[in-house]
């Protein structure tokens, strides 16, 4: 078995014992490797490119703005949208732990998920006021819930068919070429759908461009994936009973560490979809800037993502989750400190530093504990980073529209301080303790 194929951990444990379900899953992994590595890669750049047209901390608070011209109103949609993932990774991950086969259901919340991004674009079309704002507001709700869903599914499927040494570089690859295109896409979308009016409403074009895209990416995964039964399942038991057990999960020292390291960190992504409204305070927003923006942040995002891929497969993703936030301070002193084209010097940081914060934690999280315990450990991941992205929006819209953007930045950059602390005195690398 190859160097790339070797289990790692606990799977390595399993198969020096003997244990027949875990060779006859490294076999079918490394038989059906590429097959599998290509499928997820298809899907991973129409996702990617689809999905980060919305998720880009420029194009919905414009949007949401555009609708309401209150920043509260961003933070209630932010809000919302982050809120609608913070129970359903508990619950994806109760439903798949206990599933030998996991594409289906994956299939399933994917879907549902891209249907939400359709009703973004026809309710722009053909409402208005209100009745558009209530609209858009729900479906933030349900993007976020089957999001939330779709995230676990996915990374335990990455899980089974794809080898620990080759996540980090089918992650980088994916992220660069699919953020490659959404960076340009954003440009085209900010200075013509948007500027221009394109269909009589260039949000609305953007939101369907979004979807024609992803489900591109998910009929890819539909049909090019080889998915192998689970080597060892957890046995199904009551859902109250299962959270129940979620104390198991943190006596896991560098897995509890990990967490508060996370949720500090998710208090600062609070603030990046409101960025974009401060330096349009200060530069005049307008569907150029919004163009411009977007492209400085996708484009840094997409391009540090082959460094980051590599950095983590050779070092470990501790590495990567360290220097993602050093980014991210470094782009929080430009902000602060920069004017004219050093704010989209700031905005090149930021991309950098969530590139890197998203690959580490995603990553990182498989690799605390026991294998059969992977779903549930992304699922409080996500639901303890989806709650603080959840209450955070609202009190930054709040705080914004009564004392401007300052506290903002300093719970922001405070909180940034706090985890790469943590992160540094806390957290070790998982792989040197397997």
């Amino acid at each position: 078995m190859s160097d790339a194929l070797a289990p790692a951990g606990e799977e390595l444990e399993a198969l020096s014992g003997g244990d027949a379900a875990w060779e006859r899953h490294h076999r079918y992994v490394e038989k059906h490797l590429r097959r599998n590595y290509s499928a997820t890669l298809t899907h991973g750049v129409f996702g990617m490119t689809g999905f980060r047209l919305i998720y880009a901390p420029t194009i919905i608070p414009a949007y949401l703005y555009l609708l309401t011209g209150s920043p509260a109103a961003v933070g209630l949609g932010t809000a919302l949208l982050q809120l609608g993932g913070t129970i359903s990774p508990i619950l994806s991950g109760a439903r798949v732990e206990s599933r030998s086969r996991i594409l289906p259901y994956a299939i399933g919340v994917g879907s549902l998920m891209r249907v939400m991004i359709l009703v973004l674009a026809i309710a722009a079309w053909t409402l208005q006021g209100t009745t558009l704002l209530a609209v858009t507001l729900l479906s933030f709700l349900l993007l976020g819930f089957f999001s939330g869903a779709q995230r676990v599914a996915f990374q335990m499927l990455m899980a089974k068919v794809i080898p620990i040494a080759r996540r980090g570089r089918l992650q980088g690859i994916r992220n660069m070429i699919g953020g490659l295109i959404a960076a340009g896409l954003a440009w085209l979308a900010g200075h013509y759908f948007i500027e221009q009016r394109w269909l009589g409403n260039g949000y609305a074009t953007t939101f369907l461009l979004a979807f024609l895209l992803t489900s591109v990416g998910l009929v890819a995964l539909k049909f090019g994936i080889r998915e192998p039964d689970a080597p060892r399942l957890r046995p199904v038991m009551p859902l109250r009973e299962r959270l129940g057990q979620f104390g198991e999960l943190l006596t896991h020292k560098g897995f509890r560490g990990f967490l508060v390291a996370h949720a500090l960190a998710a208090i600062a992504r609070v603030g990046l979809p409101f960025w974009t409204l401060y330096v349009g305070d200060r530069l005049g927003l307008s569907g150029a800037l919004i163009g411009s923006l977007s492209l400085a942040f996708l484009a840094a995002d997409t391009l540090s993502n082959l460094a980051w891929g590599a950095l983590g497969d050779r070092y470990g993703f501790r590495i990567v989750y360290v220097g993602a936030l050093i980014a991210s301070i470094t782009g929080m002193m430009l902000l602060v400190l920069g004017d004219g084209w050093i704010l989209h010097g700031a905005f090149v940081m930021l991309g950098i530093g969530f590139s890197g914060w998203m690959m580490a934690a995603i990553t990182l999280v498989l690799e605390f504990g026991e294998h059969e315990d992977v779903p549930m450990r992304l699922a409080l991941l996500t639901t303890v980073e989806g709650g603080v992205s959840s209450i955070g929006p609202v009190l930054a819209g709040l705080a914004i529209a009564a004392m401007g953007y300052a506290p903002l930045i300093v719970a922001a950059s405070a909180s940034l301080v706090a985890s790469l602390a943590i992160m540094l005195l806390r957290v070790k690398e998982p792989r040197e303790l397997a």
